[in-house]
């Protein structure tokens, strides 16, 4: 079931990373107005004066690559845990390079590989460490239920 949900998760949420990023114009053009109305708001509200547009594009850059390494470790197995920390990187690079090649309008920057890498990152400890509670908990359920059973 693991396997599965990661498999389908990855190729959907995939699909859905090519189509943002390829697009031939930046997501947030003609949001930039918008987006620093919605920024002073928030600041007026006590988000600290620091945190402007930048920090806002790395924000979201990491938080749009979690679901990536979230989904990559529930399809992989234990002993391939590393394959999370490069095939997150390779796939924001690969993103960035073909922005940067092929479309015009868009910005390719280190700076995202670096944030989507960070996301992919945190979405590959999150499953892990889910995996862990469902796995010691299967260790500690199974056997009992299976007991409870033979009785």
């Amino acid at each position: 079931m693991r396997a599965a949900i990661g498999t389908v998760g990855l190729a959907i949420y995939a699909a859905f990373v090519l189509l943002v990023t390829l697009t031939p114009t930046p997501v947030d053009s003609g949001l930039r107005g918008s987006i620093d109305k919605v920024l002073d708001k928030l600041h007026a509200h006590g988000l600290p004066a620091w945190f402007q547009y930048p920090q806002l594009e790395f924000t979201s850059n990491i938080a749009f690559f979690v679901p990536i390494g979230f989904f990559l470790a529930l399809l992989l197995p234990w002993r391939a845990w590393w394959l999370c920390i490069l095939i997150g990187p390779v796939f924001s690079g690969a993103l960035e390079f073909a922005q940067g090649a092929f479309l015009p309008d868009r910005f390719s920057s280190v700076g995202d590989v670096i944030a989507n890498s960070i996301g992919s990152l945190v979405g590959s400890i999150a499953a892990f460490a889910l995996r862990s509670v469902v796995e010691a908990r299967d260790r500690r359920v199974i056997p009992a239920a299976a007991a409870a059973a033979v009785r």
